[in-house]
């Protein structure tokens, strides 16, 4: 045998198919699309969610709920988070945002009180829960509400 002798198996190697060439290679004229019908004509394709003109499913479904457009959404840090900051006095959002304690600000800095500090310091943020405003000025230091 050489390499020269070999061939693929009968029926492995399948022909394109060459639409639009003719009518004697049987898929001339309409290139296989038929001959009348919604899918026959250019531009004949709808949307996945249509529906052939019944009430579309995402339209039938009852609404439920309001979302207020105007919400605020802050990213959240915790007393507990603080203790990177140790030793220093002053922290402020730059100093929040190195530190990579979340992702994304979104819009502000909310601080809340779970965890505890065993040390002082002046924090600002957007946002502080009263209990964490407490804990914090219990041991001698501030916290700064930017508006």
């Amino acid at each position: 045998m050489k390499l020269s002798d070999l061939k693929p198996i009968p029926g492995s190697k399948k022909s394109r198919k060459r639409v639009g060439r003719g009518t004697g290679s049987g898929l001339g004229t309409t290139a296989g699309y038929g001959n009348k019908g919604q899918r026959s004509t250019s531009g004949g394709t709808k949307e996945k969610s249509f529906e052939g003109g019944q009430l579309p499913l995402t339209r039938r479904i009852p609404k439920r709920g309001f979302k207020n457009p105007f919400r605020k959404e802050y990213a959240i840090i915790n007393i507990a988070d603080l203790e990177v900051f140790k030793g220093m006095e002053k922290v402020g959002i730059e100093d929040i945002l190195k530190a990579g304690l979340f992702k994304k600000l979104k819009d502000g800095i909310k601080l809340l009180s779970m965890g505890d500090i065993d040390f002082p310091i002046k924090i600002s943020v957007h946002k502080a829960s009263q209990k964490a405003i407490e804990k914090i000025e219990a041991k001698g230091g501030a916290v700064e509400v930017i508006a």
